[in-house]
């Protein structure tokens, strides 16, 4: 009886692992068919581009990268835009020469990197930007501290500007490497001067990893600090995964299989189509800076880290606010450090359509532990206990429990419920994702067509996230305060 009950339990456990099997198979090859029954891949989703640097590039220095990157340039003309057909001027695609979105027909094309140069330069100020973004992003910043007198590079970290299947294999030690040539080549250029380097998103997280190879390569000048922007800290683990579904295309031989999202290419300084392999090198970046500052945490060897200066919406959906607090603040020695946080509008009934509210971390945040850095929370003031639309300023200053509160003008503008993880460097007059004031292109930041779901190419949630900063000002305010530009005084630009 024995015998005949441990047979027949061994043979319902390869019965139930059979049909887990057969279920995983049957799930795996259903989510292949869907992610194969996209919109087809257009020639930007192709083409390799072999003039792109990498970290193996037999390039020595941020001239020889330039010099690659106009080649990389000729290259796309050829590739891409002579094998495109000719657009009608209406033409979103930006890959469509002529068309509206084509950024080779604008009068600055920012998907290069950019040079402002001062003939005596009182900072130096290297731009990092996002992921799957371009110099483009930060070029308002970059003009207000040139026009403050510092020198300015924007770089064009390797993979973007070009086409989106440059990240179907860039890493981010590619995008690393790039970043310690253009810092190394600013500072020749400025002397003695200070050298901050300013990340956007990913930006952020080169920036970082950047300071931390300074503190042991004397070969790296060593920046005076760091500005950080939606700074990609900490991302979700699904991240991690994600590299599966690419490899699993190319051993099959399935090219969709290498994109997260396949999209139209409407902006023209930014990929709408996102590469797995981005993903993935996003992930791989956290985790490396993970290691690396717990490494030197335990060694209580940050005290030489670069001051900080941080801005993230506590609404966003790309990065992590708490890791950007556990992963990187909680572990710098006190040295000035700061973290501003923008809230959510809480005005009439947004609060309770929040499916997510950050209110009780803030509260935390405020009133609860003291810190080694300077906390600020961008907020609604009250009114006789009532959320409106006006914001103030309440900072706790490190090592204290006591707040204060800065009244300011600042407002939120109506039908605006946060801030989001792309708004932050984009001021309102922003010609593209601005609120509409005109330019050399339409704008993105306000353009939400209605109509029936599922009829559009583009998704309404991407249209109805907000692309630019309210409070971009006072940010930019608090940026030449922290780099001390303003007290230095102008230079003369080149």
């Amino acid at each position: 009886m024995k015998k005949f009950t441990g047979t027949s339990f061994t043979i319902l456990r390869r019965a139930l692992g059979y049909g887990l099997l057969a279920t995983v198979a049957s799930l795996v090859s259903i989510a292949i068919y869907v992610l194969q029954s996209r919109a087809d891949l257009g020639v930007w989703h192709e083409a390799d581009l072999d003039e792109e640097f990498t970290a193996k590039s037999d390039v020595a220095d941020f001239v020889g990268y330039l010099e690659l990157e106009e080649r990389l340039f000729e290259q796309l003309e050829t590739e891409i835009y002579d094998k495109t057909s000719p657009a009608d001027a209406m033409s979103i695609n930006r890959f469509e020469k002529g068309g509206t979105m084509d950024p080779t027909s604008m009068q600055v094309n920012w998907n290069r990197t950019f040079e402002l140069k001062q003939s005596a330069p009182a900072a130096g100020v290297l731009l990092i930007h996002g992921m799957s973004d371009s110099p483009y992003s930060l070029r308002h910043l970059g003009e207000k501290f040139h026009a403050a007198g510092a020198a300015v590079i924007g770089l064009r970290v390797p993979g973007h500007g070009t086409v989106p299947s440059g990240l179907v294999e860039t890493t981010w030690k590619d995008m690393a490497a790039a970043v310690r040539l253009a810092a190394k080549h600013l500072k020749e250029s400025i002397g003695d001067k200070p050298l901050y380097l300013v990340g956007y998103s990913n930006g952020g997280a080169l920036a970082v990893i950047y300071a931390l190879e300074s503190l042991d390569d004397t070969s790296l000048p060593r920046p005076e600090g760091l500005m950080l922007l939606s700074p990609e800290i900490g991302v979700s683990k699904a991240a991690g995964f994600a590299v599966w579904q690419g490899r699993i295309g190319h051993w099959l031989g399935l090219e969709k299989l290498a994109w997260n999202s396949i999209s139209v290419e409407y902006d023209p300084f930014k990929y709408n189509s996102f590469a797995v392999n981005a993903g993935d090198q996003a992930y791989r970046i956290t985790v490396e800076i993970e290691e690396r500052i717990s490494e030197k945490a335990e060694a209580k060897a940050l005290g030489d880290f670069p001051r900080v200066l941080a801005f993230q919406s506590a609404a966003d959906a790309t990065v992590s606010a708490p890791a950007l607090i556990s992963r990187l603040f909680d572990r710098l020695p006190d040295r000035g450090h700061e973290l501003v946080l923008f809230d959510v509008n809480r005005v009439e009934l947004v609060e309770k359509l929040l499916s997510k509210d950050p209110a009780e971390e803030l509260a935390e945040l405020l009133t609860g532990k003291s810190h080694k850095f300077a906390l600020s929370v961008v907020k609604n003031e009250l009114t006789d206990g009532v959320p409106s639309r006006r914001v103030v300023v309440m900072k706790r200053e490190a090592g204290t429990a006591e707040t204060s509160t800065q009244v300011t003008e600042m407002e939120w503008p109506d039908e605006v419920f946060s801030l989001s993880h792309i708004a932050l460097p984009f001021p309102e007059e922003d010609s593209l994702y601005g609120s509409g004031n005109g330019g050399e292109t339409p704008t993105l930041g306000n353009r939400a067509l209605r109509g029936e779901r599922g009829i559009l190419l583009i998704s309404p949630g991407e249209m109805l996230r907000q692309k630019w900063n309210p409070f971009y000002a006072w940010m930019e305010g608090r940026a030449l305060e922290f780099t001390q530009l303003e007290a230095r005084g102008n230079a003369n630009p080149d």
